[in-house]
């Protein structure tokens, strides 16, 4: 069994900062669970271009605000506590912080790495190792 916290991440290499966000990486493909768990903020105000081609992505909002735009349809949905959302397409899309900080669990699959940045793209690489 794995218990794993926070605190314990907090400036270490499974702390990830991009500038628009930062992901603290609890479960990464090397903890061989088949998928990967982040807790990531999305820092207010910010905009970040997102096309996960290798990747699916389900993310849940725990705190702040912002929203999610959806590229292929333009459609847009607000971001808040209780909302989830599944990108089961690969969708391109560009998430966008609010007046505040959003916090969000997030679960890859495949997993991550846990080195894994956007490129120009906004893609992370198939696999790393």
């Amino acid at each position: 069994m794995k218990v794993i916290k926070l605190e314990d991440l907090l400036g270490t290499e499974r702390e990830v900062d991009d500038g628009n966000w930062v992901s603290r990486r609890f479960i990464m493909k090397d903890d061989n669970m088949g998928y990967s768990v982040n807790d990531t903020i999305i820092r207010a105000g910010t905009e970040t271009h997102i096309w996960y081609q290798n990747h699916l992505e389900t993310v849940y909002c725990i705190e702040g605000d912002g929203e999610i735009e959806t590229l292929s349809d333009n459609k847009v949905y607000q971001l808040e506590p209780g909302v989830l959302y599944a990108l089961d397409k690969n969708d391109e899309h560009m998430l966008r912080g609010g007046s505040k900080d959003m916090r969000m669990v997030c679960v890859f699959n495949p997993p991550l790495s846990g080195r894994e940045v956007h490129d120009e793209n906004g893609v992370y690489p198939a696999d790393l190792d």
